[in-house]
């Protein structure tokens, strides 16, 4: 079987794991979706004013928990399960047999890249169906590309942070612990115009912020031209390329108490 068999190989395997674990399932999924009904229920009917323009809130929203779907799909999905597979010795009857590495991180990071773009359809779906918010299909190939260089990021950014993630118990608090925050403070739980300008500079500096703006602006109807945001993909992509690198040098295949 040759090397992109093993890669195809392990993608289904991972989605078949996934969608049979409910527990996946909801804080992937559901969740977010849960998140979108909430907030354009609580706040239907109000604008926002984003950029000098007005919008409503459910257009704020429907590209906010978007970006929310991904990170839950890339970095908080991996982060936790290659923990868990770690901490129970998958990973190292992995590592001792002859698939290739590449191939094994090929087949979770193609897994989670599915589940972002299905995060996009059905939100999208849910926000265009249930609360009238219009789809820029002009706009479609920045938000592909968007998500794709967002999603690839966020990956290994979930990779280098099983490295610093003690045991598998703690995996769901030192994930949430690094994203959580960073929710609230870059416009994704609460709309920026509520947020002091100080805290929006300085969650600047993150990729979650960058992703949201780079992703707000594919989406935003209003937007003149092609929607590209390079500015905030370069530095989303930045933070990616050091996720991998940390990634390679720190990255463990057996249990810290092994």
């Amino acid at each position: 079987m040759s090397a992109v068999a093993l890669a195809v190989h392990q993608f289904r395997f991972d989605q078949k794991v996934f969608w049979r674990n409910p527990a996946s399932v909801f804080f992937t999924v559901m969740l977010p979706v849960i998140f979108l009904v909430i907030f354009s229920a609580l706040f239907s009917g109000d604008d926002v004013q984003v950029g000098g323009e007005t919008i409503s809130t459910e257009t704020y929203y429907v590209p906010a928990i978007t970006c929310l779907g991904v990170i839950s799909a890339t970095l908080v999905n991996l982060a936790i399960n290659l923990t868990r597979a770690r901490d129970a010795g998958q990973l190292k009857r992995l590592r001792g047999t002859p698939v290739p590495t590449w191939a094994v991180f090929a087949g979770r990071i193609g897994n989670s890249i599915v589940l972002s773009l299905l995060m996009f359809v059905l939100v999208t779906t849910i926000g265009a169906l249930a609360f009238d918010v219009d789809v820029p299909w002009d706009h479609l190939p920045a938000i592909l590309v968007t998500l794709v260089i967002a999603a690839a990021s966020f990956c290994a950014l979930g990779i280098a942070l099983t490295s610093v993630i003690p045991s598998d118990e703690a995996a769901p608090a030192v994930t949430n612990f690094s994203v959580l925050p960073l929710y609230f403070l870059s416009g994704i739980f609460i709309p920026q115009t509520e947020i002091p300008d100080g805290i929006l500079t300085a969650a600047g500096v993150f990729p979650i912020r960058n992703f949201f703006l780079a992703f707000f602006t594919s989406y935003e109807p209003g937007v003149t031209g092609a929607g590209f945001e390079w500015g905030h993909l370069a530095i989303v992509a930045a933070w990616g390329l050091g996720g991998m690198l940390l990634a390679i040098r720190f990255f463990r295949w057996t249990p810290r108490t092994a």
